[in-house]
């Protein structure tokens, strides 16, 4: 398995790709107006408490107030607020918490009324961007994330990812971790740090500490809101969170941010340096790498897939809904279970590519084709399992139900990514919308793969003058790649008479097929 990161950079916009084996499996932007990012942290002022919600809405300078639950105060809570009255009054300048006396913890199941109260001054951190209507979700739980370790001020605990199975390198990394974790402070280690020296996670330990200092330096004069710790730009936090070993390529079209990202690689996996180039072809760099094709072919209500399947993905405001459909295809020499069986596990990778590619968020409930065996919809859960393992959203997906429904709930910390693949009907009136033409030739194409199946002995595509082009122009051109691959060569006739996205395919006697 081979990872790219495609970064494609304008005036105010930076786009991120992730490619997986050259199939597109994350997208993210950075827009520079967005400054209420995931990890932020802001001096914030509470505007009311609302016993009813046990929350308050605080004002963190967004639109909209935004909301901190009771769960979300942190237990250390009076730590935090005597900290922060003592540092922005200048009584405190030791920032490293040895020295700074406690308070008791408050209680976990307690009232919002008796924790914090209007107008007082508080640290806050977005754990929730604004989506729709509604303004940030914050926490005064605050913890700064570095390569290897995440940094918990006001705790004592150290934990450990669950992901880093082996025993004794738990043990070792809880000792290593200790032993360097200033009084004050609590560690999370994250997945990563399995086998690396103390050296290394010191030095990201040290990093973390310097940003936690540099914020606490800025209380003393900061505007009430106003953010006091940026989460890295988000080039450096995706390979902060997401790079390793499997990463080939990281191609960057900018050259100021080749250089920030080639420092920041050097810095993380100095091995790695050389795999970061500076993109300077004069082909579009997303066109190059296929992206704007795969961006048309997996957004929008329907999402086709490999042997004629296809997803139904439907939005309401409750929930997400996908329905799993095998299509027109036909296979003689597979049962009705196998063939379903077949299509579901197509359709469970789909999926787990799906929820990271629109980073959905919230219920999700899986309309698979029905299985009889029992081990096959067991197969299908484990399958749906792995293939989610690489997804960073916090994520649970319940086993089958006996209506044959799988339910996923996904963590939602952003907006979902919405793209637009429908485009102006160029034969309809004003405002009517057709499917993007490069979704008209994947249809083609499968269509065209079941009849061949069928031993057609020859075929004719009949279709709209541009597309007939599409197929036969340029090398190797849609039509040779069908030739190399079924080792049938397919006549194309361009027909005026047809709307522009209208195809018809014909046997040898000229009948049509249908």
């Amino acid at each position: 398995m081979e990872k790219e990161l495609i970064i494609r950079s304008s005036s105010d916009i930076v786009d991120f790709a992730l490619l997986k084996d050259g199939r597109l499996v994350e997208l993210h932007k950075e827009e520079e107006d967005n400054n209420f990012q995931v990890g932020d942290v802001f001096i914030a002022k509470v505007r009311k408490a609302v016993p009813g919600l046990n929350a308050a809405f605080v004002n963190v300078g967004y639109e909209k107030d935004a909301f901190l639950h009771y769960h979300d105060l942190g237990p250390k809570l009076p730590s935090l607020l005597k900290f922060v009255k003592r540092v922005s009054t200048g009584r405190h300048t030791d920032f490293l918490l040895k020295n700074f006396q406690f308070e008791k913890d408050i209680d976990k199941n307690g009232s919002i009324a008796n924790a914090i109260k209007s107008n007082q001054s508080l640290l806050v951190q977005i754990v929730k961007e604004p989506i729709s209507t509604k303004g940030p979700r914050i926490s005064s739980e605050l913890s700064i994330a570095g390569r290897y370790i995440v940094l918990v001020p006001f705790s004592d605990r150290i934990s450990i990812s669950q992901k880093i199975e082996s025993k004794d390198e738990k043990e070792r990394l809880k000792r290593l971790v200790k032993s360097i974790t200033p009084k004050g402070f609590g560690v999370i280690i994250r997945t990563v740090a399995e086998g690396k020296k103390v050296a290394e996670i010191d030095k990201d330990l040290q990093n973390l500490l310097e940003r936690w200092t540099a914020m606490c330096k800025k209380l003393n004069k900061a505007h009430h809101p106003s953010k006091v710790l940026s989460e890295m730009n988000k080039a450096s936090s995706i390979l902060r969170d997401i790079f390793d070993d499997s990463f080939s390529s990281i191609t960057i079209d900018d050259e100021t941010l080749y250089g920030q990202i080639k420092d920041y690689v050097h810095e993380i996996a100095p091995n790695k340096e050389s795999i970061v180039k500076l993109y300077k072809n004069g082909v579009p760099l997303y066109e190059k790498f296929g992206i704007e094709r795969q961006i048309k072919t997996s957004f929008g209500r329907t999402v086709s897939m490999a042997k004629g399947a296809y997803l139904v993905i439907e939005h309401t405001e409750a929930m997400h809904v996908i329905d799993v459909n095998s299509g027109n295809r036909s296979n003689k020499e597979k049962n009705q279970e196998d063939t379903a069986l077949e299509v579901n596990m197509i359709s469970a990778t789909e999926i787990a590519r799906q929820l990271r590619l629109r980073d959905m968020g919230g219920i999700i409930v899986v309309d698979f084709i029905d299985m009889n065996k029992a081990e096959n919809r067991k197969k299908l859960y484990h399958h749906l399992r792995d293939e989610m393992n690489d997804d960073k959203a916090k994520h649970k997906i319940l086993p089958p139900s006996k209506f044959g429904l799988i339910q996923i709930t996904r963590q939602r910390v952003r907006p979902e990514r919405n793209i637009k693949t429908k485009e102006e009907d160029p034969n309809g009136v004003a405002g009517s919308e057709i499917e993007a033409p490069i979704k008209v030739i994947q249809r083609i194409t499968q269509d065209l793969e079941r009849l061949l199946k069928k031993d057609f002995k020859k075929i004719t595509l009949n279709t709209h003058p541009f597309i007939a082009a599409f197929i036969t122009r340029g090398f190797p051109s849609v039509r040779s790649k069908w030739f190399l691959e079924h080792k049938k060569w397919v006549k194309v006739l361009p027909r005026d008479a047809y709307t522009y996205l209208e195809y018809h395919f014909f046997d040898k006697d000229g009948k049509e097929i249908k």
